[in-house]
């Protein structure tokens, strides 16, 4: 069904597609657990950590300011030190292609005794930063950035940071996550308004930690007040000692959701998935779709809802997807596109230009290569029109270093009349290294 080398993967139609299935933990949520348990006091257990190129990016850059990080028994041990334990690191801070890495220790690094310097790879270099430099300057930071807007970063720590009421002129959760970090380290309360809720990992892990998080009709505000010496109070209110266990990632387990309304006859269950409302908006969109989709033994877990998803085969249609709904799957939308390109009728995805400044640009990216497999997708501005065809033709295809994209083809190739060629896929890495494993063993 598979055939993959460091370059390229090869996919055939299924024969089948059933059995119960796990992805890997969320990979927001592995970021988190790394970042606020270093800056918590004590130790911090975490289960279930995703094992992808970025979160252990996550974990080097904080091995690199002192911070202790063990496996013991396949779970990742953080030995945090508070939020004045960090160190200089002895050299710059490489992310990879983590944009996730990059975005959120900017607001950290901010309030730093010493300063600091980050970079990444071609594909983070071309990212955009303007819109995390800009509030946390506000705060008194100062970052220096190439053109203003990209890496490499120079961070000149400022361990006096100023409070901020920050409204976010476009809809992120990472640039939201990085002025509340930021917000631990200022004297008094650092609120953020969003245009759009995006997902909240960030302020349901700080407050897991014990830090004062309040949300209201307003946004979402963090305190980090001082006492009379100087001494932050938060520090001592992030409480390290902490177990987290991570959910499956929403945004991995979305390929086989997919995958299993399209093929005939299939059936899977993928159990403890991440259901949380600010991300599951691709549960949300295949229903109103059409999909058949169940959520079993819903509970919570630090915080966070999880649920096995049970999913079959179904017969989608076309929707039109945009507003409020955008932020809740942006970075499903790849996937969303192969599902309409098979769906009856029209598909319509508007106010998605975030898409055109992720690893690559997704709106090009998915119109070009889904049209060589004989599918009829319109590039717009801001999204993709989409016209359902029935069936889809293999082809070689080009993944442009994007593990989404990547991933995405993979499952069109599934359901594509001959075979489908990949090209570029050592980026699966990134977020789900036992894709293709666990496509073999749902398929064959």
């Amino acid at each position: 069904m598979t055939e993959i080398n460091s370059s390229y993967l090869i996919i055939t139609p299924a024969n089948k597609l059933k059995g119960t299935i796990t992805v890997p933990g969320d990979k927001s949520i592995s970021h988190r657990a790394v970042m606020i348990g270093a800056l918590a006091e004590g130790k911090t257990e975490v289960e279930g950590f995703l094992e992808g190129e970025d979160c252990l990016n996550t974990v080097k850059a904080f091995q690199s300011m002192g911070i202790k990080i063990d496996r013991v028994d396949n779970n990742l041990v953080i030995y945090g030190q508070g939020l004045r334990g960090l160190q200089k690191p002895a050299d710059v801070i490489d992310v990879g292609n983590s944009g996730t890495t990059m975005r959120l220790l900017l607001g950290i690094l901010a309030a730093q005794r010493f300063d600091s310097c980050l970079t990444g790879d071609e594909s983070i270099q071309r990212r955009p930063m303007r819109r995390v430099i800009e509030p946390l300057s506000q705060m008194g930071a100062k970052i220096l950035a190439k053109d203003g807007n990209f890496a490499p970063l120079q961070i000149f720590g400022n361990p006096n940071l100023v409070p901020i009421r920050y409204l976010l002129p476009v809809a992120s959760a990472q640039v939201k996550s990085a002025i509340l970090l930021a917000g631990l380290f200022a004297s008094g309360v650092t609120s953020v308004m969003e245009p759009l809720p995006t997902r909240d990992h960030t302020e349901r892990m700080l407050n897991y930690f014990g830090a004062q998080i309040i949300k209201d009709d307003l946004g979402i505000s963090v305190v980090g007040d001082v006492n009379e010496t100087g001494c932050n109070k938060i520090r001592f209110l992030l409480r390290g000692n902490k177990k987290i266990k991570v959910p499956g990632d929403i945004s991995s387990a979305a390929f086989f959701i997919v995958a299993a309304c399209l093929v005939e006859d299939a059936e899977i269950t993928i159990l403890n998935v991440g259901v949380n409302p600010t991300r599951c908006g691709i549960l949300d969109v295949l229903e109103k779709m059409g999909a058949d989709i169940i959520l079993e033994n819903q509970k919570m877990a630090c915080g966070e809802p999880t649920a096995d998803i049970v999913v079959k085969s179904s017969k989608l249609k076309g929707i039109s997807i945009s507003g409020s709904m955008i932020p809740r799957l942006i970075d499903e939308i790849p996937i969303i596109a192969v599902a309409a390109s098979l769906a009856e009728g029209r598909t319509e995805i508007r106010e998605a230009k975030e898409l055109r400044v992720k690893e690559t640009d997704r709106i090009k990216s998915m119109s070009t290569e889904l049209n060589k497999m004989g599918a009829r997708v319109m590039e717009i501005e801001d999204g993709l029109i989409i016209d359902g065809v029935k069936y889809l033709v293999g082809a070689e295809v080009e993944s442009y270093g994007d593990h989404r994209t990547a991933m995405s083809l993979a499952i069109a190739g599934l359901v594509a009349r001959g075979e489908t060629k990949i090209n570029n896929v050592a980026c699966i890495q990134t977020s789900f290294p036992e894709f293709t494993k666990t496509l073999k063993d749902t398929c064959l």
